[in-house]
């Protein structure tokens, strides 16, 4: 991402972005959006009923003000019918992964939101697309770079939207830091810390621990220090080297168990990052010539809080989920660009594949300028 690119999106996020609430239901909306016409709540389908729809989407869908819970996709006749009986969804709006397809004709889902293992949000991504609806995928994107660009691709083609559901930029605390690095409050950046992470104990069969799923440490929690770092600077790394280690290889055989990574910024700045599943850690801490912040957690569900070397960083809690949701929701209604859409997921995962090379090329540092 170049600077202007930078202070466009960053420009976006603090003005735009944040007074998201208070902006008209009146706009007009642009031909691309041609599912929402007229609408000021969008319907939403949940692709895939685990833990993440089950315990943090579909609560936070009951307090949205531009977004509801209109569909479900699942393998599971099951989970349908609770979902069902729990949230009054009607037949018509439940499909299986074989009908997933039929959804284009179903005008109250306008969006599909992919809540599957990493290795399957390419494939949905893009028949969510080609079926006319605009698509929220879960982070990370994708498992390689060229994954996400054709999930961009696909969007543009068919001329929807793709958010990619980094939650935290979404956040008021995450969107002070950035305006910290955009209004240079505590003079230049030198050093940023941050970890992500938390002891998994299933050995069993798990995508977490699979290879072919898009599992380990660096694509489940390992995104979230990446992202901090370059959120917090306001700018894009120029260089990456990386380690990767398994304490349990009984668990972890096929991918990482641990991470730990280090960025170069343009300006001379670096980031020392870590992520693991073997054990729990939630930091991001910012020196700067004139003073410090830090943020503990800083990528929690509830329970961010923030201080600084000026004081404390303190904002009303609120559920991230709805605030991402109602946010991506009234973007597309009015027409606006997204706060966080598929070409920010894909630079993550370009730097992924870096971390990646500098991993098996003994942790070389590996320019990210090419």
């Amino acid at each position: 991402m170049d600077s202007k690119r930078t202070t466009d999106r960053r420009t976006f996020l603090y003005t735009s972005g944040m007074a998201a609430g208070a902006l008209a239901l009146s706009l007009p909306v642009t031909s691309a959006c041609r599912n929402t016409q007229k609408k000021d709540k969008l319907g939403i389908a949940l692709v895939g009923l685990g833990y993440y729809s089950t315990d943090l989407l579909a609560p936070a869908l009951q307090e949205t003000q531009h977004a509801y819970l209109a569909g479900i996709v699942t393998g599971s006749p099951d989970k349908a019918r609770k979902w069902q009986e729990q949230y009054q969804i009607p037949e018509k709006n439940v499909y299986s992964y074989e009908t997933f397809d039929q959804i284009k004709d179903n005008p109250d889902i306008d969006v599909v939101y992919i809540v599957l293992p990493n290795s399957m949000h390419k494939e949905y991504t893009i028949r969510g697309a080609k079926a006319g609806k605009h698509v929220f995928c879960e982070k990370p994107m994708a498992v390689t770079a060229a994954d996400c660009r054709e999930m961009i691709d696909a969007c543009k083609n068919n001329g929807v939207k793709l958010a990619i559901g980094y939650r935290m930029q979404h956040e008021p605390h995450t969107q002070q830091l950035m305006r910290f690095a955009e209004e240079n409050t505590f003079g230049p950046i030198r050093m940023i810390t941050a970890g992500a992470g938390w002891r998994w104990d299933n050995p069993g069969d798990h995508w977490k621990n699979k290879k072919s799923y898009g599992g380990g440490a660096m694509m489940d929690m390992g995104v979230y220090s990446l992202q901090a770092a370059r959120y917090a600077m306001g700018e894009e790394p120029v260089a990456v080297a990386a380690q990767q280690y398994t304490r349990r290889p009984d668990v972890f055989s096929e991918v990482d168990e641990f991470t730990s990574f280090q960025l170069q910024f343009p300006g001379g700045a670096l980031a020392n990052l870590h992520t693991s599943l073997g054990v729990g850690m939630n930091y991001l801490q910012v020196n700067a010539d004139n003073g410090w912040y830090r943020v503990d957690p800083f990528s929690a569900y509830n329970g961010i809080s923030g201080e600084s070397s000026n004081g404390p960083i303190a904002f009303e809690a609120g559920n991230q989920q709805a605030r991402q949701m109602d946010d991506d929701c009234l973007a597309i209604i009015n027409g606006q660009d997204l706060m966080v859409p598929g070409e920010e997921g894909l630079r993550d995962i370009r730097i992924v594949e870096a971390i990646r090379q500098s991993v098996a090329e003994g942790g070389r540092w590996i320019d990210l300028q090419g």
